[in-house]
């Protein structure tokens, strides 16, 4: 048997507590003056103690290659970018040269990358430069190369911008030169920076368009090797496919996560119901069949599996919600409910869109640093779609007062691993009374994750039982004075399944 106390913390808003772990549960909490013996001891002086940060939507290995390479999210022009390229290839002279987090909208040059502009840095090394929605991406010449058939495929463009499905076959070859060292060392850059976070759950949201089962496979394999965040996989590959068929194989949580029903609205490819506001040509684009969306959410349901879905748009959303209404008419609408289905970003959805998925059980994942970042009256929603369709972009408190089950994540590497920031703009929402109150937020960022994956505790997080995921904080403010002043402590110990990390 292995124990653990946890002596003198602030939990929630109640200092002088204890709690008493044995073999990674919960056996008992109260006061510090009742509490029982044990054999090992953490005294946390007063400090707060919370359930930890479950981030639920993560893509380890993309954010790991960011947190260890070339991170263009700092950049303010397009020379900042290539000074920035220029710097990476320098300091790793060969392989493929692969960055993220551009974003040209406030560049003084008024464009972005073009592969003319990277090949006159890279030369003749592949290189794969994504956008900061990570759904387009500049290329160099010589990775367009390595790519057969991309000028036919749709999104292509010969100044090497790619979106939709040019875009996703230039990543997978991008990606997939990358050596099971570098792979392995990114995954582990990115655990260990979850660690630091107080972060003690993942979700890692694979597919074929963005990793590979072998990809994935490595990730749970490094994550059970030592203490330390808990990896939840999914798998984003429709049914027809053989997605399920990876998800039996892996023990995975769901068949879903990251298969992309759409794209985003940095890229214009984010599925709309009418035209964007600053490209009235286009509205996006549907990357898949209803019928193929039905047999995906029919096979899971039958099979009691969790389905997801990435939709951004309100087109997305309304045709995943086709697929499962369909589900329902022919299996029940109970059936579906057990499975918990999930919606990934959800960013732009109608009242009656979030009556259904309270309806039906679904989950809304969310990202809260995407309002942070892009949302307000001169942002880039603003810009994509029109001050007032922006406004009703990320519709959080919506969510929470209809009673859908929220969790959220960050999608890193597109924004960063940053648990108390998403929490707090959840509550700081740039959109008047679109954010959601402080525990509900911060509920959201912790328990949510658990019920979006089906693994909560009946009675809660921090409950007599329930896994004894725990992160103990640099201060010794309560709960309700860390959300009021939006502080951001520093975490000093975080505890998974039981065990200090």
């Amino acid at each position: 048997m292995s124990e653990l106390l946890i002596r003198d913390v602030t939990v929630g808003d109640r200092p002088g507590r204890a709690v008493h772990v044995v073999d990674g549960r919960i056996a008992w909490l109260g006061a510090a003056a009742d509490a029982p013996a044990a054999g090992r001891v953490l005294d946390g002086g007063g400090a707060l103690l919370t359930p930890a940060f479950v981030d639920a939507h993560v893509h380890a290995t993309a954010t790991g290659l960011a947190l260890t390479g070339l991170d263009l999210h700092g950049a303010d022009s397009l020379r900042a970018a290539l000074t920035d390229v220029t710097a990476q290839t320098t300091a790793a002279p060969t392989g493929t040269v692969l960055g993220t987090g551009w974003d040209e909208t406030g560049w003084p040059e008024g464009r972005g990358l073009t592969r003319h502009d990277l090949d006159a840095v890279v030369g003749e090394r592949p290189a794969y430069l994504a956008r900061v929605d990570v759904h387009s991406a500049t290329v160099s010449t010589a990775l367009l190369d390595r790519v057969p058939g991309i000028t036919a495929l749709p999104g292509y463009s010969p100044d090497g911008r790619l979106r939709l499905d040019a875009h996703h076959a230039a990543r997978q070859a991008a990606y997939g030169s990358v050596p099971p060292g570098q792979r392995r060392s990114a995954q582990r850059a990115t655990l260990d920076a979850a660690i630091a976070l107080g972060i003690g759950s993942v979700h890692e949201m694979a597919g074929p368009e963005v990793s590979s089962p072998e990809d994935l496979a490595g990730l749970l394999t490094l994550a059970a090797e030592a203490p330390g965040p808990r990896v939840v996989g999914y798998w984003g590959e429709l049914s027809e496919r053989g997605g399920l068929d990876v998800v039996r194989e892996l023990r995975l949580a769901g068949a879903g996560g990251d298969l992309f029903c759409d794209g985003a609205f940095g890229s214009h490819t984010a599925a709309l119901s009418s035209p964007y506001a600053d490209r009235p040509e286009t509205t996006g684009a549907l990357r898949f069949d209803t019928a193929a969306l039905v047999e995906h959410v029919r096979a899971c349901t039958a099979a009691g599996l969790q389905a997801g879905f990435h939709c951004i748009g309100d087109a997305a959303v309304d045709q995943v919600l086709t697929a499962v209404g369909i589900v329902v008419a022919e299996l029940g609408r109970d059936a579906v409910r057990a499975c918990r289905h999930r919606l990934e970003h959800v960013e732009m959805v109608s009242d009656a869109a979030i009556a259904q998925l309270r309806r039906w059980g679904m989950v809304a994942s969310v990202q809260p640093a995407f309002d942070a970042a892009w949302g307000g009256p001169a942002g880039m929603y603003a810009e994509r779609l029109g001050v007032e369709r922006a406004a009703g972009c990320n519709p959080l408190a919506d969510l929470v007062d209809a009673d859908v089950t929220v969790a959220i994540g960050s999608d890193a590497p597109v924004t960063p691993l940053d648990p108390w920031g998403g929490v707090h703009a959840a509550i700081d929402h740039t959109t008047p009374g679109s954010g959601m109150r402080p525990f509900d937020a911060f509920d959201a960022a912790t328990h949510g994750g658990w019920v979006a994956a089906r693994a909560e505790h009946p009675e809660g997080p921090l409950a007599v039982g329930a896994p004894a995921d725990l992160a103990l904080w640099a201060t010794e403010l309560t709960l309700s004075a860390v959300l009021a002043g939006r502080a951001r402590p520093a975490c000093r110990q975080l505890i998974v399944a039981g065990r200090p990390c």
